[in-house]
């Protein structure tokens, strides 16, 4: 490290080879111009550890926006920081990003070709960068940046070869993680459409009793519905559904969990024995090493009660604290992967910031017929068995990039 140069991104701004740009604020961009179509605006709620992650809340600008505002267009290997509350993260804008829009709780960093932006989002995103960042940021309940906080933030600047050689092996592991979450996605979607066309379109396949009351046996194993199957009007549910299955609400089918020690916060460490998942975003949020705390009695689902992110979980794992509601049915007709898939399909957008699982419980449900919920549980276990290979990969990915990181931008590593 004797030869890096130690800087400020300040010092880069005026030597010409960076330069920021605060998101627009309400008086440029009002709250009324966002749309549903468009590209997104990216914010602090849109910043992850070095990646941007879309919500379904996340707002979006068209095309006459961007036209009139140009210069918040971020572009390729843009770095983009939160302005208030988790201002500690950054992400860099991949290829296929570019065009997206700065919100106004963001701050855009661009570097000149002198320099290689994704060491730069690597840098700063080592802990005593984070923690410099933090300590450093305005507001006594919610910290804040802002272009000269970001001025003085110190960093450690090598060749631009060793730049470019650091951040390669750093971002091969990311595109590893990356490729299994793509892949994860798609095991995910499978289980979703399977779901949709046996449970709400009734496409299911036909068993040969089944077809033998329509006197066509040769019908075994066509779609349900529209093969003709007998389908009886639900008064509860206000629709069709498969002659023999009956209606239910999610309260009447939950079984009772067993008290278990919840992991506050503040008990909540880096590396540990136990994944902790609570209500946040990320899957996991930490680890404990309380034996008391560990859930066996797997695959789970985890539900959080202001978030109202729905997570199934089928490793041994610690229940967060506050929020963190842990459900299983009690019922071989819903099978704990299709309850998933039905808890997952209900909507509580519209009820606000409120305590949902009161809501959740009052949610109306087909209750099919066990042989077809025990015939998708066989076929979407094998591929959430295959979600968990790879999450448990990117986990031993993440924590030996998270430990190479430090050790390659203090010198301890070299790549020359």
């Amino acid at each position: 490290m004797k030869d890096w140069r130690k800087s400020t991104l300040g010092e880069l701004v005026t030597e010409g080879s960076a330069n920021y740009q605060t998101g627009p604020f309400g008086t440029v961009l009002k709250a009324s111009e966002f749309s549903k179509e468009g590209v997104p605006l990216i914010s602090v709620g849109e910043i992850r550890e070095g990646y941007i992650q879309i919500l379904s809340s996340t707002p979006r600008v068209c095309e006459r926006i961007t036209t009139k505002l140009p210069k918040y267009i971020l572009e390729e290997e843009d770095i983009v920081f939160g302005r208030k509350g988790a201002i500690n993260r950054n992400a860099i804008i991949q290829k296929e990003q570019a065009g997206w829009f700065l919100g106004s709780d963001g701050i855009r960093l661009r570097l000149s070709d002198e320099h290689s932006s994704s060491f730069f989002s690597y840098q700063l995103r080592t802990s005593s960068i984070q923690e410099w960042l933090m300590n450093n940021g305005t507001g006594a309940i919610m910290p804040g940046l802002n272009q000269k906080i970001l001025d003085r933030l110190p960093v450690y600047i090598p060749k631009l070869h060793i730049q470019q050689k650091i951040a390669k092996v750093l971002s091969t592991l990311d595109a590893k993680i990356e490729l299994n979450n793509r892949i994860n996605a798609e095991l995910e979607g499978m289980a979703k459409l399977l779901y949709d066309y046996w449970f709400v379109q009734f496409e299911f396949p036909m068993t040969a009793a089944q077809a033998a009351t329509l006197g066509r046996p040769d019908l075994e194993g066509h779609p349900y519905k529209g093969s003709g199957g007998k389908m009886v009007f639900n008064p509860t549910l206000k629709r069709e559904i498969p002659d023999g299955w009956e209606d239910t609400v999610v309260e009447d089918i939950l079984a009772k969990e067993p008290r278990t020690k919840k992991i506050p916060n503040s008990e909540i460490i880096p590396k540990g024995i136990t994944p902790v998942i609570d209500q946040s975003k990320d899957f996991i949020c930490g680890y404990t090493d309380d034996p008391d705390a560990r859930i066996e009695e797997i695959p789970k689902i985890v539900f959080g009660d202001h978030t109202r992110v729905m997570k199934f979980v089928n490793f041994t794992f610690a229940r967060g604290a506050d929020g963190t509601q842990v459900l299983t049915s009690n019922t071989k007709r819903v099978p704990q992967h299709l309850f998933y898939q039905m808890l997952a399909s209900i909507d509580l957008s519209s009820y606000g910031y409120a305590r949902h699982f009161k809501f959740l419980k009052q949610q109306k449900l087909v209750l099919p017929g066990e042989r077809i919920s025990q015939s998708f549980e066989t076929f979407t276990a094998t591929l959430f068995y295959q979600i968990k290979n790879n999450q448990k990969q990117n986990q031993e990915l993440t924590e030996l990039r998270d430990w190479l990181l430090p050790m390659l931008m203090n010198g301890q590593v070299s790549v020359e």
